[in-house]
């Protein structure tokens, strides 16, 4: 199995010496999103619901590139600077995972450039024998 680093104009790009993803056989390993739109490179401005969808459309974006969809998210790990604000983010994060939805750890924690909060996932598909 060969690492493969991904890249995708439509999420923010790296904002150090990280890929948005890597994947290795059938997983794929999702740096940590915070909310900043990939057209002005800034935070989106709002509250938790606005900056949750932020992040969870980046992951998408990072996701599709690679050929993956939302439902092969397998792991997902939440980093909140307030707690308090779980059952807002929770709702909106909802929205992306209907079904079958992946496992996840929530914790508190100082995100960079004031964020309300950052998010990585791991996905994984079978590779298609050939």
């Amino acid at each position: 199995m060969k690492k493969e680093a991904l890249f995708t104009d439509r999420a923010p790009k790296p904002a150090g010496p990280y890929s948005q993803a890597i994947k290795i056989g059938g997983f794929l390993f999702i740096s940590g999103q915070i909310p900043i739109n990939p057209e002005t490179g800034k935070i989106v401005e709002g509250g938790i619901e606005e900056q949750t969808r932020q992040v969870m459309e980046n992951i998408k974006a990072i996701v599709e590139a690679a050929g993956y969809t939302m439902n092969d998210i397998v792991k997902v790990f939440v980093f909140l600077n307030d707690l308090s604000q779980f059952p807002k983010f929770n709702a909106e994060y909802a929205k992306y995972f209907k079904e079958k939805p992946p496992a996840r750890t929530t914790v508190g924690a100082s995100i960079p450039k004031n964020a309300l909060l950052e998010v990585s996932a791991i996905a994984y598909k079978c590779e298609e024998k050939s």
